[in-house]
């Protein structure tokens, strides 16, 4: 069953999605909770006792504070990886999921990896022990290899157009390295630039210039001190190419020294 619209303003008895806080929906026998996509102020969310697989949707919820998902159908840790950028999440109950297995012990420790800003996990409160072990111990999640397509997939175009679309392609290099730095994934429209049906007929060969333009939309969300780690990796790189082409004149002009001599 998905979730929609006007169920979500039914349950929490408001007029719009954006100005949902709480909202209860244990039971209902969802398996699509794509809505969530937008409802940036959601802080709480009960969703247990559903037929939840996939936590994505969550990535746009920054303002969750508490979120209960027991008894769902989440295959995997790596769906983890979508709560990653909600920073202000302090409460979890995801036991009886798929994804717990069967060593509790470890079970906590790779979440708690993944999530060190919880304060409570199933129910039990998290430790500064504990997330200090979780922190060595627990194992690393990897985002899942069907997010990306997932999303692509859901963006209303057909799945051969969207394969070519280079909208596309920027959005995934975009979100790929805001995902890795804990930041929110951007959404189809703020990437209007290309988003005019003459710039899918640009072809895979100018994929170096879409990744150019996904790192230059990453730079209008760091602060100053993540932008000087960027001018000094860049720094860096400029000094690499420049001394590979030293090396490369002198050895030009040393073999053509030889030649003449010759």
């Amino acid at each position: 069953m998905k979730l929609t619209r006007k169920l979500v303003l039914a349950k929490a008895k408001a007029s719009d999605l954006e100005s949902v806080k709480k909202l209860n929906c244990w039971g209902c026998n969802l398996t699509d909770i794509s809505i969530f996509s937008q409802m940036p102020n959601i802080e709480v969310l009960a969703l247990s006792v559903n037929s939840i697989s996939t936590l994505s949707p969550l990535a746009a919820c920054p303002s969750l504070v508490e979120l209960y998902l027991r008894r769902n159908m989440i295959p995997s840790l790596s769906e983890l990886s979508h709560l990653r950028p909600l920073t202000h999440l302090r409460v979890l109950w995801l036991a009886e999921n798929p994804c717990c297995g069967s060593d509790c012990s470890q079970y906590r420790l790779t979440v708690l990896r993944c999530l060190p800003h919880l304060q409570k996990l199933d129910n039990q409160v998290v430790t500064e022990d504990e997330l200090a072990v979780a922190l060595k111990e627990g194992e690393v999640v990897t985002t899942p290899p069907s997010s990306i397509q997932n999303q692509l997939s859901t963006n209303g175009l057909p799945d051969a157009e969207t394969e070519n679309d280079p909208l596309n392609y920027n959005m995934e290099e975009t979100n790929k390295i805001r995902e890795e730095l804990g930041m929110k994934p951007l959404s189809r429209d703020k990437f209007p630039s290309l988003s005019s049906p003459s710039t899918r007929e640009i072809k895979p060969s100018l994929k170096k210039t879409h990744t150019l333009d996904a790192v230059l939309l990453l730079l209008r969300d760091l602060d100053e001190e993540e932008l000087r780690i960027v001018n000094t990796v860049t720094e860096n790189r400029l000094q690499t190419y420049t001394l590979d082409s030293e090396t490369l004149d002198s050895t030009q002009q040393t073999q053509k020294t030889a030649d003449i001599q010759h």
